[in-house]
């Protein structure tokens, strides 16, 4: 409106200004010429009354007639404008007057004789003529040639003749042409405003039309238009601003055809699994949590399958994430095809499926899951020149009045389906809440938070254990310990690892564990070397297979070593047989790289596995440590002694050390000595003790 109002305010103002100031130009013009011409008028008539009355005067004033001076000068005042006439005597006498005036003695103002003095006040002018005797001379004699003539010349002043005009009726007029002149150009000005408005109304009417239709585009009313009314410039205006208006509502249209599709997608995939197009965790868990509500508050019965693939790693680590992708594709269309309308399949995570059975008895569930698990255990994947075969583990838990909240749904079925798994693989478990699997299961998940706690708190600690020869000849100068961790609890007590190490090697913590183990021996190798201690002292170090197929654990330990190269000869670390033969490449391939820093090796726990003897020739270590389960009744039981001397002089054959574990008795002790076993470690030998008291001891 703003806008609008300024338009038509330009143009009015464009029409208006002009004419006003040629308005008032020529009124200041024609008052001033009109007032010009009345003063003017004025004086002229003044002057001319002045100068008629000065000769008439002269007789009376000559001869002192008193009446014919009055008589003339009442003729003379009946003029327009003549306040008074009056006349005086030479010496400034007063002698005849007629009407009013202020008159001063003309003798004293020293006015000329020749000719009519005015005298000009604000209101009134005053005029002084002279009258003065003239006398004809008659010359009857003319020059040769000439002819008779007279003359006339002047005589003495006989007195003036005062006149007196006002000025009033000459600022009347001028008032008047004034008002007047004022009144025409209010009207002319006023006609003007008229004829400006009308013509500016014209020109903004489809100015203000395409202002608005511009304001309503730009408010998103897209599909306004503006009527097309004008010619030539405004014409092509019109039609530009309306095929402007129509491009702009076509591309909004595509526009939000575009965002409408993408809006979409963002919700398809907010709720849904990238590969497989099965919906996701969110989605799962708020159906879950309906599905609940439903059985608590309606008294519904539903069923929830926790569903995890069997040999999926296997695949995904022989063939490539491609072809762990592509597996995950197939099998979700199979499982797809199985499910019935009410029923919810969910991809939780890697190859991790969940299935909610909406109204649905336990019994029908675990029909249904069977089959599901059928369909599975027949499915055959192809990739390549391979074809796999694959098995789901499946967890179950009943959802009724009595279900906790959905989180617990959730981890009661994934701990069933863990329950499954260890069973055997390709099962289905129903979840039970005296279960003692499970109860193990959830013992293992509370070691698991104990043990990161521990890690954050710092709450672990080494102790360490001799390993010494059997043949009570130690080397001069050496010493060999087996370093072991331990966990301090709540209350300052220490905790064996064989309590909580088996958790932390199911659910992959033992990298963090190891690291922190690697790292307080380098700490302890070097404050080792700072001491007083002159023994050369071999630390050795227990490994886990997670930890030597984690190539960042790797490079880390490599890294520390090439900062501290001195501390090579020290270390010695400790390889469980299955996990040196289930990464025979990846364990060559470190044992390499830190044999060049001078560490030793050792083949922990062999012989739990006598297949892995095919392997042995192929593994560069240095000792040979005999599982503890052989060497603790060798006294009692003659085939553990013979495994002891079999793996013994096999690794004799191969030039390795032999090293006995849990050696618990003087007995035993002697009959390895006997054996020829090189090392015994064992109560026998030296309990484990605190780090603190290694140099304190012998």
């Amino acid at each position: 409106m703003a806008l609008a109002l300024g338009i038509r305010g330009r143009v009015i103002g464009l029409t208006l200004v002009p004419v006003a100031i040629i308005g008032v130009l020529l009124l200041f013009q024609l008052i001033s010429g009109k007032i010009d011409d009345l003063d003017q008028s004025l004086r002229t008539r003044a002057v001319a009354i002045a100068r008629q009355l000065a000769p008439a005067a002269e007789y009376g004033v000559a001869s002192g007639n008193i009446d014919v001076l009055q008589t003339l000068l009442e003729k003379a005042a009946v003029e327009p404008d003549v306040r008074g006439v009056a006349v005086f005597a030479d010496d400034g006498q007063w002698l005849a007057q007629v009407g009013l005036g202020n008159w001063d003695d003309p003798s004293r103002r020293h006015l000329s004789t020749d000719h009519i003095q005015q005298i000009e006040y604000p209101d009134r002018l005053v005029y002084y003529a002279p009258i003065t005797r003239t006398e004809v001379a008659v010359d009857d004699f003319s020059s040769v040639g000439g002819r008779a003539g007279a003359a006339t010349r002047p005589t003495r002043l006989l007195g003036w003749v005062g006149l007196e005009v006002s000025r009033s009726a000459t600022v009347k007029s001028q008032r008047d042409a004034i008002v007047r002149s004022l009144l025409i150009l209010l009207a002319g000005l006023s006609v003007s405003f008229y004829l400006a408005w009308r013509i500016g109304r014209q020109i903004t009417r489809p100015i203000l039309a395409l202002t608005h239709t511009v304001s309503r585009i730009g408010e998103g009313h897209l599909d306004e238009r503006v009527v097309q009314s004008g010619q030539a410039e405004l014409g092509v205006l019109q039609r530009g601003v309306n095929n402007m208006a129509a491009h702009l509502q076509a591309m909004h249209g595509q526009m939000q055809a575009k965002i409408d599709q993408a809006t979409a997608r963002l919700v398809y995939q907010a709720s849904h699994d990238a590969l497989t197009g099965l919906i996701n965790r969110r989605e799962f868990e708020q159906r879950l949590e309906r599905a609940r509500m439903s059985a608590l508050e309606q008294g519904r019965e539903h069923a929830l399958c926790y569903m995890d693939l069997d040999q999926f790693k296997v695949i995904n680590d022989s063939c490539g994430h491609a072809a762990g992708d592509e597996l995950l594709r197939q099998l979700a269309l199979l499982l797809k095809g199985k499910l019935r309308e009410r029923d919810t399949l969910a991809r939780l995570g890697g190859d991790e499926f969940a299935l909610l059975l909406e109204n649905c008895s336990i019994d029908d569930a675990l029909e249904v899951a069977d089959a599901f698990r059928s369909e599975v255990q027949r499915f055959r994947f192809k990739w390549g020149d391979r074809i796999f075969a694959v098995g789901m583990s499946v967890g179950m838990v009943a959802i009724d009045a009595d279900s906790g909240t959905a989180a617990g749904l959730m981890s009661a079925a994934d701990a069933a389906c863990y329950v499954a798994k260890d069973r055997g693989r390709n099962q289905i478990h129903l979840y039970e809440s005296r279960d003692s699997d499970l109860v193990r299961h959830r013992g293992e998940m509370q070691w698991v938070t104990r043990i990161q706690r521990a890690l954050e708190e710092n709450r672990l600690s080494l102790s360490w254990q001799e390993i010494r020869r059997t043949d009570a000849a130690p080397e001069p100068g050496t010493r060999h310990v087996e370093l072991l961790l331990r966990m301090i609890d709540d209350d300052g007590g220490e905790i064996l690892p064989m309590a909580f190490i088996p958790a932390a090697e199911r659910y992959s913590i033992m990298p963090a564990l190891d690291a922190w183990v690697v790292e307080e021996t380098l700490r302890l190798c070097k404050r080792y070397l700072k001491s007083t201690c002159e023994v050369h002292c071999l630390f050795a170090v227990n490994l886990s297979g997670a930890s030597l197929k984690d190539p960042t654990f790797r490079k880390t330990l490599l890294a520390q070593l090439q900062q501290n190269p001195e501390l090579g000869p020290h270390l010695c670390f400790e390889i469980t047989e299955t996990a040196a033969i289930g990464n025979l490449g990846v364990v060559n391939g470190f044992i390499d790289a830190m044999r060049g820093f001078g560490c030793s090796f050792a083949l922990d726990d062999f012989g739990s596995g006598l297949s892995s003897f095919t392997y042995l020739k192929n593994l560069r270590v240095d000792y040979l440590k005999i599982d503890g389960a052989f060497v603790r009744d060798i006294a009692t039981n003659a085939i553990d002694r013979s495994m002891v001397e079999a793996i013994h002089r096999i690794g004799h054959q191969m030039g390795l050390q032999t090293v006995a574990e849990y050696v618990e008795s003087e007995e035993i002790l002697s009959l390895l000595r006997e054996i020829g076993v090189d090392y015994a470690q064992g109560s026998a030998v030296r309990r484990p003790e605190p780090i603190d008291t290694l140099c304190a001891r012998d």
